[in-house]
């Protein structure tokens, strides 16, 4: 499955934050996902992409764990700035940012958001509002770890108790507290597959 990673390009987050990233990549190769994120350098994308690879690069050839693959999307301007990472399978290099959330949609089969700022809130509200519309139906996972985005689960209450949201969304992101509840929702979108 192809597993869609959003989250801060920072390298000057709390620790614990990019602890997190360590453990989604390794826990996505283990249980042979495919990566999908935004082929840069940087914070939680560094740390969940070079998790991964380490993780598939200790599997000697004869064991029967499965592989996985890293599939990096990056924008010119990525490119330009020196951050294009080096440890992807496949790299797809596009022009801009808009068709780096596109390229992501299409090749995904469910999206993740980790802790992030408004990169990865605009990763974030793309996935929703073109599932709102009805362009995909892929899952949607932010980990609200520490509460990280209580606030925009605030402002969702608001927007619903306004009536800007309807009671029954169309298409709404899942809320996860921990890793392991997020484990939990990427194996059952793998079992209905």
């Amino acid at each position: 499955m192809n597993v869609a990673v959003y989250c801060s390009a920072k390298d000057t987050i709390p620790e614990e934050y990019l602890l997190l990233g360590d453990a989604l990549g390794e826990w996505l190769a283990q249980n042979g996902h495919n990566l999908v994120y935004g082929g840069a350098t940087g914070g939680l994308m560094s740390r969940v992409s070079n998790a991964y690879r380490r993780t598939i690069d200790s599997v000697r050839p004869s064991e029967t764990q499965p592989t996985g693959r890293i599939i990096g999307v990056v924008p010119n301007r990525i490119i330009q700035t020196k951050r294009k990472a080096h440890n992807c399978d496949t790299l797809f290099m596009v022009g801009t940012m808009a068709e780096r959330k596109q390229r992501m949609r299409d090749v995904a089969d469910c999206f993740v958001c980790l802790p992030g700022s408004y990169g990865t809130l605009d990763e974030m509200m793309d996935v929703i509002a073109s599932g709102t519309v009805g362009e995909h139906s892929k899952p949607l996972f932010v980990l609200n770890y520490n509460h990280f985005y209580g606030s925009l689960l605030t402002l969702s209450d608001t927007m619903h108790s306004l009536a800007f949201l309807p009671e029954q969304e169309a298409y709404a992101p899942v809320y996860v507290e921990t890793l392991n509840a997020l484990y939990e929702h990427l194996q059952s979108v793998k079992s209905s597959r």
